[in-house]
Parts: C-alpha cells; structure tokens; sequence
C-alpha cells in the first residue's frame, strides 16, 4: 500500500505545494469517510483512493482530479452529499466526484434497453467533463489489478464489463497502455488457460529470437548512427489479448501468427521519422501495403506515427513503428498524456480536442435516435472504428470509418450535402455512390437544390452519422408524406359524405377527433396516411359523431388519384408489378398504401373489404417510371441480346436486370424488368420486340408465381 506522503513526493515532480494541499486534504476528507471499511484484500479501504491518484499522478493529472479520485467512492459508499464536497472543495471536484459515481452504476445487462441507458449516463458524464472518464478508467485499473480477491463470478462479471466498456473506451480516447493492461487482465480471469497458454508460446517464441531480434536492433542502430540520427530502438512484444483476437480472426495458429513482435524507433524531430523509414527500407525489404503515415493524418484519438512491415533477416515479417518522444507519449497515454487541464480552448492537446469532437458528436447521435436499442448500435460501430482518409476537392482531409462511400463523405461534412447528395466525383471521375472509399482519394459531391435523400442508401452507409441522419431525415418525411396522404384520403371520403373537413367547426372536429381517440388532427391523418385507420371508415364515424347526413355518391366517385410522387407512404406491389394503365386498387398496411393490379391473386380475397382496400386510379400525366417484367423466348444467336438491348434503348427504355434460361438445344429464354412510363410504351416495346429476327414470343409477366416459376425454371 502507497502512502500519503510517498504520493505526495510524486506530485512535487509537478505540482505546487498550495495544490498537493488540496490532495492531501482530500486524502484525509476520504480516510475520515471511509473509517472502518476495508476492501476484499484486508486492506485499509482508502488504499484504493491512494492507489487511483497515483495511477494519475503518471499522467500528471491536475490537483482536481487527483482530489476526485481520492473522493470518488464517498457519495456512493458513505452517503456524502455532493453539496458537501463542492463546499469543502470547489465546484469541479464535487462534479467529477458525481460523474465517476454515476459511472459506477454502469453495469453490464443482458437488456440492451438498460445497457444503452448505462451507455448515455457515461456519455452525459463525459460531455460535462472529460476528466471523469480518466478517473474512472484509473479506478477501474486498479480493480483488475487487485480481482483475485473477490468471487469467481464477480471476477467474471467485472473482467467481462472491462473488456465490453473500459477497454475500448481506453483505446478510443489514445489511453493505449491502460487499454492493453485492462485486456489483458480481463482475458486472464475469463480465459486463464488459454491466456497461460498463450503467454508460455509468447515466451518461448521471445526465447527462440532472443539473438534474431538483438541482431536487428543493432544492425538498425548502427546504420542510424551512420546517418547522424538520434534514435534509440526497442522491441515491442503485442499484448496477449491482442494476438489472440488475430488468432480467432484469422482462424490461424500461434506459430502462424507472424509479428507477434514489433520495433518501436524513438527519434527527435518528425522529419527523421522519414528519414528512419528510408534507413529501414534500405536494409529491409519493405511489403507491399504495409506502409501506413499517421503523422501527416493522425489517427481519431490523436495517435501518430509511421508504420512499416519489411521482411526480417529470418524472412519473417517485423513491423516497425517510428516516433518522436512526445508522439510516443501520446500513443501510450492519449489524453491522459502531461495533463494540464486549464479552462479555454486553445490550451487542450489534440487528444483532448479528438476526445471532446467524439463525445459531442455521440450527443448529437443521442439526441437524433429515437430509441435507445439504435444509439447502442451506434456507440459500438463509432467506439472502435478501423480508418480511411480521403480529401475534399480543397484538399482538407476527411477522416471515416474503413468501408465508407461518398453518402458516409458527404454526411461527415455536412449534414444538408448528405441530404442533397445526388453523385460523386472519385478522383475527378463520376463514380457510384455505393462504392468503397479508399485512403488518399479526393472526393467530390455533386448536389441537387431539393433533398435526394433514399432509402436505399441505408444498404451501403457505414458510418453512424450517415445512418442516423439518413434514418431521421426519412422517419421525419414519412410522417409530412403521411399526413398529405391521410389528408387527401379523409377529404375524398367525406366528400362522399357532402362534408368538407376546411368547413368543420373547431368545436365539432375537436369533439370528433376525441370520439376516435386521438389527440390532434395531424395525428389521425398520419395513421390514415400510414394506413393505421382507414380513411372511409374514420369519415362515416366522424359523420355519425356530428349527426351528418349527406347523399350517398357512387362508390365509382370515391378513389385516390395517384401521381407517383407520394414518396414512401404508397407503395407499389413487388409481386404484380402494376404500371399506369393498368386496372389497380390500394390495399391497407402498416407501411402504407400499396398499389396491387386489380386481377392480383394476392388481394382477391379481401378486394371488396373497405377496411383493407380502397379504389385508386392513375393521375393523367405521371412523371415517373415503374418497373415490369417481360418474358421472351427466342431462338439462340451470337449478337441477340445486343440486338434486344439496342431496340429497348431506342424506345427510351431502361432495363433493370436480365436472367437468361437455356430451355433446349437452340432455344433460350429472357426475363427482363424493364423501366417503362405505362401500358402504351410497354405495348409499343413489345411490339418492336416481336419483330426482331430469331424472336418466338413476348410476354408481360403479371404475376409473382410466374416470375417465380419462370426463374426456377
């Protein structure tokens, strides 16, 4: 057990004696709190505050959190209020005293619900000061340091909490030699024999390549001597967890697994960081691919360095890591790294900067999802993202998650060039949106004046940002679309009625809209339009509720004209495919309207039910194009479905996808979905079609077991 007084020698290193005070004070404010309690251990139970601060004091922590640390068990195991602290102290200590106590009500829970509340209170904490989550993982530290003394299954349940929250939090903030401790300790409880296991392999393989790796240190240091560069060279063996993550990963065995050590270059100026790689190069074949540069674009948590893999002088793989000092300090401690916490922007490192953009924007994401199932999901693909680097035309790096797509670009830039993305400039050539990023790429979006923001983006969006946007901005148009929709349909079924909603009294549709049991009108004609109610049932019911009568019109009068820019409340169904002129009818879902061909098997059934269909028609001018499915048989010839392919381009058609079937010797068959504006193209397609040379017949196909059939044929 540290005592008071070794502490304070530590902190003379750094501190003044008016703030070592404090700490001491808050040593005894804890002492005096915690008399008569002792830990699993036996000891003393402020051996524990003691020991937190002086994990902290490595990082030369300010007095404040230093304070925190030795008080951060006094609210949740002594009672002591809050107000209290802030009295005896100042208002930081009794805020960072309450942030790391509300953090240790973060637990683990198999309910994802609890989990992602748990999740938000540590965000919370961290958004108010990012100090707690230091403390916290300082704390947690010497809990995994000391969890032989408690139970198995608490061991476990605190070791497998570690690995889930503390650890990747570690890494994601650049507290890099915490991360790996808080890993390794938690694989030892939850897997003691294949951590044995693998540290006896580790041992014996550092054994085997004791001289190897002596060799290669000396012969680097003799050449960089030569070169006039100030360097030191060390070997790095990786962490136990982490060789066994690549085990499981790769599905390889230990002896497989190639650079289980790595070499880290110390040098004094950035600039002979790249003359250190050029030495290496010079004496080691580098691989291809191997090669990564995060001094010039620093990786999200601050952390910079050269990275290089070469074949060794066994004709093993060998990485190499080459840094200055401080960019050193800044791998192993992240923002943690010489900590002088003043107030005011421009005094934070660029850890701490990275560490509070992360936390902010993970309180956007919080404030943009609606349940907390999605901001989970969210946390865990933002906590630990592998990353990409690509440019603005302006040559401002842009920093995303690895498989991002321009949509995940230009939501990072902004949110409003996300919404009105409609393509993409990959190093000045038009490319896909969908396709995958690459480092280095310069990427150009071009935009529309109205929103293009689609659902089908969500199949190839990555990042949380995008996702989350893309999700709000959709969830929100439905609803406006919605409403238009259930508004329209009221309108035309009350006017069946001789009603006009714009005519009713405030009073009457108040009283109506209580009748049915909602709160507001906006609310009732977004269920109508999400097809929740239906239109002319909630029209006879408001009718009756108002003692209305009008005249009955014919049934004929009473349909929904459709313009094909309803948006995403009415659909149009996959298994009949109709398109304008054909003879259709709306059914009822949960999603909305969806528009089937009358003569649909699918809703032959339930056809002539007002609750589940209703009659729709097509708008005269539709600026649209639907999709439909042609089946053509033909005699088999090289150049046919260039010839077919020409013909369909020359009557302004698109073709969406082709399957062909070999039927017999001599004969094959198409099915094409086409893109077409109605009927009379279709009609006119099919006709051009019929009169290729080697074509037998063509057909529409109406239905999806023939689709179906025909596919499997």
């Amino acid at each position: 057990m540290e005592s008071i007084d070794a502490l304070s020698e530590k902190l003379s290193d750094y501190l003044d004696s008016g703030q070592i005070e404090q700490v001491n004070k808050a040593f005894e404010f804890a002492s005096e709190a915690h008399s008569g309690q002792f830990r699993t251990s036996g000891d003393p139970y402020v051996s524990h505050p003691i020991a937190v601060a002086s994990i902290l004091s490595s990082y030369h922590m300010d007095e404040d959190s230093l304070s925190a640390a030795m008080l951060h068990d006094v609210i949740e195991d002594c009672g002591v209020p809050k107000s209290v602290i802030e009295k005896e102290f100042n208002k930081n200590v009794a805020n960072l005293v309450d942030g790391v106590s509300k953090l240790d009500q973060l637990k683990i829970s198999s309910k994802t619900e609890a989990h992602a509340e748990n999740f938000q209170k540590m965000i919370l904490a961290m958004a108010k000061d990012i100090r707690v989550i230091v403390v916290k993982l300082a704390d947690r530290l010497h809990n995994m340091r000391t969890i032989e003394y408690l139970d198995k299954e608490k061991q476990k349940l605190k070791a497998r909490e570690t690995l889930e929250i503390y650890a990747p939090i570690a890494h994601r903030i650049g507290m890099n030699t915490v991360y790996r401790e808080l890993e390794d300790r938690s694989f030892k409880v939850l897997y003691p024999t294949r951590y044995r296991r693998l540290r006896v392999a580790t041992k014996k393989s550092r054994g085997s390549q004791k001289r190897l790796l002596k060799k290669i240190k000396r012969t680097l240091e003799k050449k960089l001597v030569d070169q006039g560069i100030p360097a030191y060279v060390e070997g790095r063996e990786k962490h136990t967890y982490s060789i066994y993550k690549k085990m499981k990963e790769s599905r390889r065995a230990f002896d497989e697994i190639m650079d289980v050590v790595a070499f880290k270059v110390i040098v004094d100026s950035p600039d002979n960081c790249y003359k250190t790689l050029g030495v290496i190069h010079s004496i080691f074949k580098p691989i291809e691919g191997r090669f990564k540069d995060f001094i010039s674009i620093p990786k999200s948590n601050g952390y910079q360095s050269i990275h290089t893999g070469v074949v060794g002088l066994d004709g093993q793989p060998i990485e190499f890591q080459i840094k200055t000092e401080e960019m050193n300090e800044m791998a192993e401690n992240g923002i943690a790294s010489h900590w002088i916490y003043k107030m005011g922007e421009g005094t934070e490192s660029n850890p701490q900067q990275k560490a509070r953009r992360w936390v902010a924007d993970l309180l956007e994401m919080r404030d943009n999802l609606e349940s907390s199932e999605e901001f989970i999901e969210s946390v865990k693909t933002d906590i630990f993202p592998d990353e990409i680097y690509v440019f603005t035309p302006e040559g401002e790096i842009i920093q995303l998650v690895a498989g991002s797509t321009a949509i995940d670009f230009a939501y990072s830039v902004h949110t409003d060039i996300g919404h009105h993305c409609r393509a993409c400039r990959i190093n000045r050539k038009l490319a896909p949106l969908s396709v995958p990023l690459e480092s280095g790429q310069t990427v150009e979006i071009l935009r529309d004046k109205i929103p293009q923001t689609s659902p089908a983006w969500l199949n190839f969006a990555v990042s949380s940002r995008a996702r989350n946007s893309i999700r709000t901005y959709l969830s929100n148009l439905k609803i406006s679309e919605a409403r238009k929709l259930g508004k329209k349909l009221l309108d035309q079924s009350l006017g069946h009625q001789n009603v006009k909603l714009r005519h009713l009294k405030k009073d009457e549709l108040k009283e109506a809209l209580d009748a049915l049991g909602v709160k507001s009108l906006n609310s009732l004609l977004e269920e109508i339009g999400l097809g929740k109610r239906v239109g002319n049932v909630v029209a006879r019911q408001m009718i009756s509720f108002l003692d209305k009568e009008g005249e009955e019109k014919s049934s004929n009068n009473l349909s929904l004209e459709i313009t094909g820019t309803e948006g995403l409340v009415v659909n149009y169904a996959t298994c009949c495919k109709p398109i304008p002129g054909d003879s259709v009818i709306g059914h009822f879902t949960t999603n909305g309207l969806v528009v089937h061909q009358e003569r649909c098997k699918n809703i032959l059934s339930i056809r002539e039910d007002p609750s589940q269909c209703f009659p729709v028609n097509w708008h005269e001018e539709l600026q649209r194009e639907f999709s439909t499915d042609v089946k053509i048989l033909a005699s088999d010839e090289p150049g046919l479905l260039a010839t077919m392919a020409a013909a369909i381009t020359n009557a302004s058609t698109n073709i969406e996808s082709i399957h062909t079937q070999e039927l017999d010797q001599g004969h094959i068959e198409f099915i094409l979905t086409l893109q077409v504006k109605g009927r009379d193209q279709l009609a006119i397609l099919i006709r051009k079609l019929r009169k290729l040379k080697n074509i037998l017949s063509v057909q529409r196909i109406h239905d999806q077991e023939m689709r179906e059939a025909q596919t499997l044929h």
